[in-house]
């Protein structure tokens, strides 16, 4: 089996009419991480939870290796791990009771204190759930996904309320897992998040796919930038002609489709007008640039019906 999870035209409609998703296909290959972005509202967490058998599709079809989340929940449950926004544990718990309490409804679970290893909690057994910082919880939330061993994971803004250093970590934790063969499936709000991560990605807007591919395929429709400044007396006007562009507060910032190209031929007129190009930065679009234009490209109002 190739895929993992296969959605094909899948929806989900709510009461009075509102249709959260609307007839998306998409596949996630075995042991590829894979990222749901979109707007808020944009129906990352509807189709996740019709993927984790949370509910039954208003119509089209979810497989998640091979079977129905919903109806054939058994076959499906005790394969996957999920990690959901909110944990909703019992806050009266110490962290140790509350990962031996799921590891007791986990099929198969491994010992609770290697998952709190892993996930940065040694040390933290004796502390009751309510005293736990948003960050460690989080981390929590993770660690009880992991009881199982799942072949695919779900996480669902894993991140959230992490600090710098516990992201990195989360991040390296996710990669040693993809190398491991398990699949992931992961929505964030944090864009570079999606782009150190993900194989592959999606974005979502009110219910559809508008853009997916991997990180570089998707950016690649937004031209790349090359930023400096000038000395004093040097316009920019004296710019190759085609590689001129306007100044805004003393920088000079040129888009382009051809990035290797053109920045080769500003640093050959560089040097042959003796200019110093200060401050020079030269990159290629980025994931956040592509996901504004997107929501630009999309707005509110075109679905508001």
């Amino acid at each position: 089996m190739t895929n993992a999870i296969e959605a094909e035209g899948l929806r989900r409609d709510y009461s009075g009419g509102f249709e959260a998703v609307r007839g998306i296909s998409f596949t996630v290959r075995r042991g590829e991480i894979f990222a749901l972005l979109g707007t808020n509202g944009a129906g990352k967490t509807s189709t996740v939870e019709l993927l984790e058998g949370l509910a039954a599709p208003s119509g089209g079809t979810a497989r998640v290796l091979g079977h129905d989340p919903y109806r054939e929940r058994a076959a499906v449950r005790p394969r996957i791990g999920v990690m959901l926004q909110e944990g909703g544990f019992p806050t009266d718990l110490t962290v140790a009771e509350t990962a031996r309490m799921w590891a007791g409804c986990t099929s198969g679970a491994r010992p609770a204190g290697e998952v709190l290893a892993i996930t940065g909690l040694t040390g933290r057994e004796r502390v009751r759930v309510k005293q736990l910082s948003g960050g460690e919880r989080r981390r929590l939330d993770l660690a009880l996904a992991l009881l199982g061993r799942p072949e695919v994971l779900f996480l669902d803004e894993p991140t959230t309320g992490l600090d710098a250093e516990g992201r990195r970590d989360t991040w390296d934790l996710v990669r040693a897992l993809r190398d491991g063969g398990t699949t992931v499936l992961l929505t964030t709000h944090y864009l570079e998040e999606a782009e150190a991560l993900a194989d592959r990605l999606a974005i979502m807007h009110r219910g559809r796919i508008v853009r997916s591919g991997t990180p570089s395929e998707v950016t690649a429709a937004r031209p790349a930038r090359i930023r400096f400044t000038l000395a004093d007396g040097v316009p920019a006007g004296r710019l190759p002609l085609h590689l001129r562009a306007a100044e805004d507060n003393g920088w000079v910032e040129i888009r382009t489709e051809s990035l290797q190209e053109d920045l080769a031929a500003l640093l050959d007129w560089a040097r042959d007008n003796g200019v110093q190009l200060d401050g020079l930065d030269a990159r290629s679009a980025s994931l956040e640039e592509a996901f504004l234009d997107i929501a630009a490209q999309h707005p509110e109002k075109e679905e508001a019906r």
